[in-house]
């Protein structure tokens, strides 16, 4: 430890004339409190000079002035030293030899500051010397840590302990390393300058997960009960291991949503969202949080959260869906089509979650369903009945939306069945009536006359109606001359239909008209029967009053000698009851059971009618 033999004879060699006043001691010393400490000291004089009555030494702290009166640490000549030194401090060296070594015991806080040997030869060659020795009094032991930790990376931490105490030798360990993975340690010894240090060496790979980790040295001395000890925080620098953001979530349309994301990194690292390659938001921190308000459907998609420190990077991505009510649908436009047309009806819509497609027309279900943006409905050959509106409706679970289109059909002229002529007590009625798109032209020809009719005529009342896509053309005949073999009028017309798909002309058939003929017929016999009736009733009537009266009536004659009349005035019980819902009578009662004063008759008689 103490290499002061060796020092002084080199010093010795350099006591030539030229020689002055200079001193040797260590620019930094260090001791433990409460421990000692001892500071190494060599000096030399010019050779001219002789000491005068022995060699003395004084060391000051603080100030190499004695005018200045600095603390006295201690003086060979007497034992007066300051009060804080006082039993404390001793010279170990020999003045004569020139050595000025000093040895301090029980040092305290208070004790450390700077130090200054003056050498005293007897008259006027006393000299301060201005170069000092500084003393640190430690409470604890140094620990050499690296400026920068970094994970997986190798890492030496190195523990000093002052040996500057003879009486007294430290021992280093190193407290909570249980946890660290293969630790290595190894013990040193430096000297340098005379001062002596202690060192111990602690050798390890950290990882993340031991950053913020206490570390201890303690530093004792056998035999004693003196104690210190060091502790240290590990600042691991690590790239982000783990980056967390939320999980995937859903949010309706219109509403707000909070995005957090958590780094896990020492530095703290530049935590960036990204949505796509667009930057949304950067910070440097632990977390960062990104918040959407009033998201839309164009809010929808990946999220990434990146974080970089600098020693690596790492993201994690969250997917948000937006969910939404189908939009309104687009299909195709409306249109007109010739009959046979092989159409495909297209419905696009967009929603979340995907809406089903329905096509309708008029109201019913046409085609399939599909859960899907896209349905597609095809119409092979399209007919007349194809005709109409098509609509597109679209709904999910938040709402539905439609669409529609019309398809007008074109198709060339039907006749329907219900075109005939027929006899009417005017004469003969001929309806033509066919359905087309556009609306066919409806002419009547009359093959006989060559005649052509497509407009009002006196002749024939000719008149035309059009409803929709049916047009009905109607004529009445007054034939004259020509008689069918069963007594009726001979009928030749023609019926012409025609719109730009095509033209078709065709015979009207002659039917009878069943309700006019019967009503004719049951009128005819009905009236005669009604009149045989009556002419029953008044003989029979007649006859019964004369019986009666005898030959005391006489016949009255009229100025019309063709009618003879009387009132009967009826019996509304007896003469005449209807019966029931059938419209039954019953039979007169007779004639014979009604008095006198309440009869009246009348005689009907026809002369000379047929």
């Amino acid at each position: 430890m103490w290499c002061l033999e060796l020092l002084l004879p080199l010093l010795l060699i350099i006591h030539d004339a030229r020689c002055q006043w200079n001193v040797w001691v260590p620019r930094d010393i260090s001791g433990m409190t409460n421990s000692c400490v001892v500071i190494p000291c060599t000096f030399m004089y010019p050779s001219a000079v002789k000491p005068y009555r022995g060699i003395h030494g004084i060391w000051y702290y603080g100030q190499p002035y004695p005018q200045l009166f600095p603390p006295v640490v201690f003086k060979s000549r007497t034992d007066v030293v300051h009060e804080s030194y006082k039993g404390r401090t001793k010279l170990l060296g020999d003045l004569y030899q020139r050595n000025c070594t000093l040895q301090i015991s029980n040092v305290g806080a208070e004790h450390s500051g700077r130090y200054y040997f003056r050498a005293d030869l007897g008259g006027a060659n006393m000299y301060t010397f201005p170069d000092f020795a500084e003393l640190k009094v430690l409470d604890q032991p140094n620990i050499d840590v690296p400026e920068e930790i970094v994970s997986d990376e190798s890492l030496e931490l190195t523990c000093y302990a002052p040996d500057n105490c003879p009486d007294m030798t430290p021992e280093i360990q190193w407290m909570y390393t249980d946890y660290l993975p293969d630790p290595e340690f190894s013990t040193d010894y430096l000297e340098e300058s005379n001062t002596a240090v202690l060192s111990n060496t602690l050798t390890f790979t950290p990882r993340p997960m031991h950053n913020g980790q206490l570390l201890g040295c303690r530093v004792y001395y056998p035999n004693t009960t003196l104690v210190y000890e060091r502790l240290i925080s590990l600042d691991i620098k690590y790239a982000p291991r783990s980056v967390w953001v939320n999980v995937s979530s859903e949010v309706m349309e219109g509403s707000s949503v909070t995005l957090h994301c958590e780094v896990d990194s020492n530095p703290p690292s530049r935590i960036s969202w990204m949505f796509g390659d667009e930057e949304l938001l950067w910070e440097t921190a632990a977390n960062v949080t990104l918040s959407l308000e009033d998201v839309t459907p164009a809010n929808e998609g990946v999220y990434t959260c990146v974080g970089d420190n600098g020693y690596g990077i790492m993201n994690t991505s969250l997917y948000l869906a937006v969910k939404y009510p189908p939009r309104e649908p687009l299909v195709n436009d409306s249109m007109t089509v010739l009959e046979g047309t092989s159409l495909a009806l297209h419905c696009i819509t967009q929603a979340s979650p995907a809406a089903t497609l329905t096509w309708l027309k008029d109201g019913e279900l046409v085609g399939t369903i599909t859960a899907d943006e896209l349905s597609v409905l095809e119409i092979m050959e399209i007919t007349p009945q194809g005709d109409g509106l098509y609509r597109c409706l679209a709904e999910n679970e938040h709402g539905r939306a439609s669409s529609s289109l019309n398809i007008t059909v074109e198709y060339a002229p039907v006749l329907l069945e219900e075109s005939k002529c027929t006899v009417v007590r005017e004469g003969v009625q001929c309806v033509c009536i066919a359905t087309g798109n556009p609306e066919p032209t409806i002419e009547f020809f009359l093959p006989a006359l060559n005649i052509t009719i497509n407009e009002t005529d006196g002749r024939y009342n000719f008149y035309t109606h059009t409803d929709g896509h049916t047009s009905t053309g109607m004529i009445k005949l007054r034939p004259k001359g020509d008689r069918l073999d069963n007594g009726g009028p001979a009928v030749n017309v023609h019926c012409s239909i025609s719109n730009m798909y095509g033209r078709e002309s065709i015979l009207l058939e002659l039917q009878q008209e069943k309700k006019y003929l019967m009503a004719v017929i049951v009128g005819t016999i009905g009236g005669v029967a009604v009149i045989a009736f009556i002419i029953a009733a008044v003989r029979y009537v007649g006859q019964n009053n004369k019986k009666e009266n005898g030959s005391s009536r006489q016949d009255v004659v009229l100025d019309n000698p063709a009618l003879y009349y009387s009132a009967v005035k009826k019996d509304k019980q007896n003469l005449r009851k209807k019966v029931g819902e059938e419209g039954d009578y019953q039979p007169v009662v007779s004639m014979a059971g009604l008095e006198r004063r309440e009869l009246n008759y009348a005689a009907l008689e026809f002369i000379g009618a047929r």
